[in-house]
């Protein structure tokens, strides 16, 4: 398309073969997740948006605990394919967790109480804004990542582990490393149907 902006959405893909080479220095990293905190819009300027990164021995870890979770959920006989994907995860070089500093949205809700039923809403919306940011901005130093959802599973465990603020909800993971596969080429649906232009 030749716009950096457009061109680099377009480049971002779900990449799920990750390694644990430093592609681009930490220092790097944190600058696209620093920008990303700072500058994606939030409703209400509210700015709940939070980040955690592990790295290293953290890194590790968190998917251990959550290979560990999901071993205690998911029957030993289909376990094959979650132990995979999990340790495909921990290959990685490290992870971004996203949260949402819940004490912010039940502020808002109490003072703006005409949209209380919203805040939450408007602060996933935020943060989906800022996980898109940090993904793109990895994938243009040259790292691949996935967006991943294991809240549930090991949200109190992880909590505990790294310290990590009770206010804070967590609402992604997203593992990130070296490249080492590039997936298929993405399908579309036709845009027929997906947008309207109307007057």
């Amino acid at each position: 398309m030749g716009n950096p902006f457009f061109d680099a959405l377009i480049e971002r893909r779900s990449v799920y073969a990750i390694g644990d080479k430093e592609v681009a220095p930490i220092d790097k990293v944190m600058e696209v997740i620093e920008i990303s905190v700072k500058h994606t819009p939030t409703a209400f300027n509210s700015q709940s948006g939070r980040i955690a990164l592990l790295k290293g021995a953290s890194h590790a870890k968190a998917w251990d605990m959550t290979e560990a979770a999901l071993r205690r959920l998911v029957p030993a006989e289909q376990f094959e394919a979650t132990e995979k994907k999990i340790r495909s995860f921990k290959a990685g070089y490290a992870t971004v967790l996203f949260y949402e500093d819940t004490d912010i949205v039940k502020g808002l809700q109490e003072k703006f109480p005409l949209y209380k039923d919203n805040f939450p809403i408007w602060a996933h919306q935020a943060n989906g804004m800022m996980q898109l940011a940090v993904w793109t901005g990895l994938q243009q130093l040259g790292y691949g990542a996935s967006l991943q959802h294991y809240g549930e599973v090991v949200e109190a465990e992880w909590r505990a582990e790294f310290g990590i603020p009770p206010a804070w909800k967590l609402v992604g993971q997203m593992p990130f490393g070296n490249i080492v596969a590039m997936p298929e080429a993405k399908s579309f649906a036709p845009l027929d149907g997906r947008i309207k232009t109307l007057g």
